[in-house]
């Protein structure tokens, strides 16, 4: 039987999680340079096309359909074959078709954050096909993995509430390969790469922000109290990750920074994103503190030490944050709340144990994906452009487009 408010609260959910794509285009446009906003944008954009497109025909199917195994679904709702109006999912007192929905936001959302790592010099082509490749081949079965009763979140018994595996780690890390096998930018660490729109990486972060809110509390699939709780502890742990990132700020530069604050958010939401419905709030609260500091030197440690140019900093914030968000669920987790086992901090080793591992083998599971998705890339089209597309910008050499034409100054 359906349930009036649950199924309308989810759709509100899915509608601002859906607002998080766009807004990541205000955040990573901003960030960029200005020769490069409409790409940075176009990047985004243009998997709202795609993916859903993809999730109807054989992404649902793959990640939930009825028969699957422990590591994919099956092609039985291919099309959304046999799911109707009145068809209900799993236990829940929603439509399938809400449910489908609700996911399919999220399969947008996960691979707009890789392209943040090549921003500035993959061939928008290549991008594309890598997309729709990647959503295939890593994120689906990931999904099925985690929630659909697959080996991750059904046999190893790994929490994820929201997306730290699904969504985070396999973003960022699939993004650190690409910038890798792309090489660095031309100049990279010899030249200012200046970011060209504060006002938009704010505006970006706000409706990051707020879509957060539909994508932690959402993923109780009801208007209950474990929404309400996720709702809480996803506030609290971006705002403790907005104020400690102010902090390093006012140590490390001697004045507080907006791309700073911007940046804390987006780190604190990470985050605290896996545990969001498995944690206390005063553990949140721990969660938003301590994961400021991991991203903004596991960030140093990338680009400094690794000369890595992940560009906009998708592992940085994304891969880092999402494991250890993925960490401290196991450290933390209250069964009280939502079921699993006692954390490592109330004396119990096994939550713990079955993070690390679902950990790992996320990641196993994001290298062999991303490298043979890379791989089949490669065989169609080169993955970056050449050194005079990427020093014109790819505004004009991929789109034929330009943000500012009335700019003439110096970029």
């Amino acid at each position: 039987m359906f349930n009036a408010g649950d199924t309308a609260f989810v759709l509100i959910c899915t509608a601002l999680v859906f607002v998080m794509t766009p807004g990541l285009a205000f955040f990573y446009g901003g960030l960029g340079r200005r020769k490069n906003m409409v790409n940075n944008m176009m990047n985004s954009a243009f998997i709202m096309g795609l993916g859903i497109v993809l999730y109807v025909l054989v992404g649902y199917s793959l990640s939930f359909g009825e028969g699957g195994n422990n590591f994919i679904g099956s092609l039985k709702n291919i099309g959304l074959a046999g799911i109707t109006k009145d068809t209900l999912v799993l236990n829940k007192s929603i439509p399938a078709f809400v449910f489908v929905a609700f996911q399919m936001t999220f399969a947008l959302i996960t691979p707009a954050i890789i392209t943040g790592s090549v921003a500035g010099r993959m061939k928008f082509k290549a991008l594309f096909l890598f997309i729709a490749l990647w959503s295939i081949c890593v994120y689906y079965p990931l999904a099925h993995m985690v929630w659909g009763d697959g080996l991750i979140g059904g046999k190893i018994g790994a929490l994820d509430f929201a997306g730290g595996d699904v969504v985070h780690i396999s973003s960022g890390t699939t993004g650190l390969i690409l910038a890798i096998l792309l090489g660095k930018r031309v100049n990279y660490l010899r030249t200012s790469y200046r970011i060209h729109s504060v006002p938009f990486v704010f505006l970006g972060m706000g409706l990051l922000w707020f879509g957060w809110f539909g994508f932690n509390a959402g993923s109780s699939l009801a208007a209950n109290g474990l929404a309400a709780h996720a709702f809480i502890t996803t506030a609290v742990s971006a705002a403790a990750g907005m104020l400690v990132w102010m902090l390093l700020d006012v140590i490390k530069q001697g004045k507080p920074t907006l791309i700073g604050v911007c940046t804390g958010v987006v780190a604190g939401l990470v985050g605290i994103t896996p545990a969001a419905g498995h944690v206390q709030v005063w553990a949140a609260l721990i969660i938003g503190i301590t994961v400021s500091p991991v991203c903004y030197y596991g960030i140093a440690l990338i680009k400094k030490i690794f000369k890595i140019d992940d560009a906009l900093d998708a592992f940085g914030c994304h891969g880092i944050g999402g494991i250890w968000g993925g960490i401290l669920t196991g450290i933390f987790v209250n069964p009280v709340i939502n079921g699993g086992n006692p954390g490592l901090i109330y004396g119990q080793t096994a939550q713990f144990i079955a993070q690390i591992k679902g950990i790992l083998i996320t990641f196993v599971v994001v290298v062999v994906g991303t490298l043979l998705c890379a791989g089949i890339v490669r065989i169609f089209t080169p993955l970056r452009v050449s050194k005079k597309e990427e020093l014109v910008g790819l505004d004009i050499s991929e789109h034929g487009e330009n943000a500012y034409p009335s700019f003439t100054g110096l970029d």
